[in-house]
């Protein structure tokens, strides 16, 4: 592999795992004995979190070099 492939996995695999990491301590908020929230508060949380995915989905998939929000006609 490439120098630029080796780090762009460390990178990745680091970046990941303290994402997860963070998606599993937001779970442990679930815990009603712990915390009170309502339905609203969850909806947003997790639309965040999905928008975020998305964005990544994204950036991964759009051409090599290609600028995002370009205008077209």
């Amino acid at each position: 592999m490439t120098q630029k492939h080796d780090k762009f996995r460390e990178l990745a695999e680091g970046r990941t795992n303290k994402a997860l990491e963070a998606i599993v301590r937001l779970g442990k908020l679930s815990n009603r004995q712990l915390y009170e929230w309502d339905d609203a508060e969850v909806r947003k949380i997790t639309k965040a979190l999905r928008d975020a995915v998305a964005e990544v989905e994204k950036k991964f998939s759009a051409p090599k070099g290609a600028k995002e929000n370009k205008f077209k006609l």
